[in-house]
């Protein structure tokens, strides 16, 4: 059973929080097993959580969730650029996957709402990266 963590930003919750079910209910699916939740002020904040639950032992993946919605300057670029680019970084350095569950950018709310189905997809990229590194 692959044992999966979540990173969640708190920033633009009301869409993250329907991104986070919807990935749990995938992982149950699945039959992975959510082991740890953590919830972090925004995607730019991810990376030293994400690096801190891949030193666990019992945490076989990182899910990470959010919603980066432009504004009126490139900043939602920056984020999404940077955190990505980190993120990608602690999956090679620890060997376990990290997936991208994280919208944007360039993305309008109402883009934001029909990509809530991304966390399933990340969630999905977590236990087929971890089946096809086992040899499964």
């Amino acid at each position: 059973m692959a044992k999966l963590a979540f990173v969640v930003s708190e920033f633009n919750r009301d869409i993250t929080y329907q991104m986070e079910l919807l990935g749990r209910e995938h992982a149950q699916f699945l039959g992975a097993e959510v082991k740890a939740v953590i919830y972090v002020p925004g995607v730019y904040d991810m990376p030293i959580v994400v690096r801190k639950l891949l030193r666990r032992e019992d945490i076989d993946a990182v899910v990470t969730i959010g919603c980066v919605i432009q504004g009126e300057t490139a900043h939602d670029e920056v984020v999404v650029t940077h955190a990505a680019r980190k993120l990608m970084d602690l999956s090679l350095e620890f060997d376990k996957p990290v997936t991208l569950g994280i919208t944007g950018p360039k993305m309008s709310r109402a883009d934001a709402q029909k990509r809530v189905d991304y966390a399933k997809r990340a969630v999905e990229a977590a236990v087929k990266l971890l089946q096809r590194l086992s040899g499964d």
